[in-house]
């Protein structure tokens, strides 16, 4: 069974879980609405994805 040969030194182990934290979400601007969305989502606003009309335009 593999065991550490030196404790490791909470620096060490801080610098490991410097990646572990959650990230924030990512929001682009809608190039024709002008709205806030996800990259790669599409936008419900206008139902449009990559420049296509995938889905039918929420009415307010």
């Amino acid at each position: 069974m593999a065991v550490p040969k030196r404790k490791t030194t909470p620096s060490k182990r801080g610098m490991r879980r410097a990646h572990d934290r959650l990230q924030g979400n990512s929001y682009t601007e809608d190039a024709d609405s002008g709205e806030l969305r996800r990259p790669h989502h599409i936008d419900l606003k206008s139902g449009m994805y990559r420049g296509r009309q995938v889905l039918e335009p929420k009415d307010d």
